[in-house]
């Protein structure tokens, strides 16, 4: 990469460290939303996976008091079961036709949230939550995307911020972890996307260490909103990426 491309790859890094710190996820859509630019499909989904380990990690680390395992075990089991499935899949569907269409769902619940603020949180047993965690650990396997569908299942749920991040930042981890797991058992590992992981790790956690300062200011309502704009906004630039890379 040239020197114009190194900034917008750390810049990348940066702004999506700092959304994870600030809300607990959307690193992955937004330096997805450039990253694809710049790297291949694999590289661009190995490195996004690697950056979760220090977001999430370090998230899971400030909220540990606040952890509740009870609640978070059948989403993480469910997701480790998931996401050898997602890695298989990754070398039989287009990653970019996944990306677009995950870019389309986000854009139409962020929408919807913001313009309908008042919803009934949903009531549903383990076994729910359960699939629910399978089909974000599909997911995470197949884009590196780990948070897209735990996120909003904790919107949907009703449950307050820090319940919501203690909840989806160890089920991200987690899928995280199994994914890079599955991606080294499958050889797709190499020295250039480690190359590329230390270039952007030190401005990915310059970002998290500011996002997460800022996240003690915000109350549930503004937590609420902060989490749809994000949504909104990785949904507008997950699709344009994928979009641009199909032409």
């Amino acid at each position: 990469m040239d020197g114009f491309s190194i900034f917008f790859f750390c810049a990348a890094a940066f702004v999506g460290g700092f959304a994870s710190g600030l809300a607990g996820f959307a690193m992955g859509f937004i330096v997805l939303a450039v990253w694809l630019h710049l790297v291949t499909p694999i590289e661009a989904t190995a490195l996004v996976v690697g950056c979760s380990l220090w977001t999430q990690g370090y998230g899971v680390w400030k909220l540990r008091n606040a952890l509740n395992w009870e609640i978070v075990a059948p989403f993480i089991i469910a997701g480790t079961v998931g996401v050898p499935l997602g890695t298989f899949l990754l070398g039989h569907l287009s990653p970019d036709y996944t990306r677009a269409g995950v870019g389309i769902l986000l854009f139409v619940y962020g929408l919807n949230g913001l313009l309908q603020p008042k919803f009934t949180p949903l009531e549903v047993g383990r076994p729910v939550d359960a699939g629910i965690g399978f089909l974000n650990g599909v997911l995470c396997g197949l884009t590196g995307l780990p948070g897209f569908i735990i996120t909003v299942w904790c919107q949907m749920r009703g449950w307050s911020k820090d319940l919501q991040r203690a909840i989806f930042q160890p089920v991200m981890l987690a899928a995280s972890l199994a994914t890079g797991a599955s991606l080294a058992v499958k050889g797709s590992l190499t020295w250039r996307i480690g190359e590329l992981y230390c270039l952007a790790l030190p401005a990915l956690i310059a970002g998290l260490w500011l996002g997460f300062r800022l996240y003690g200011k915000l109350d549930d309502a503004s937590f609420r909103k902060v989490l749809l704009w994000l949504l909104l906004f990785a949904g507008v630039a997950l699709f344009s990426a994928s979009y641009i890379k199909l032409q």
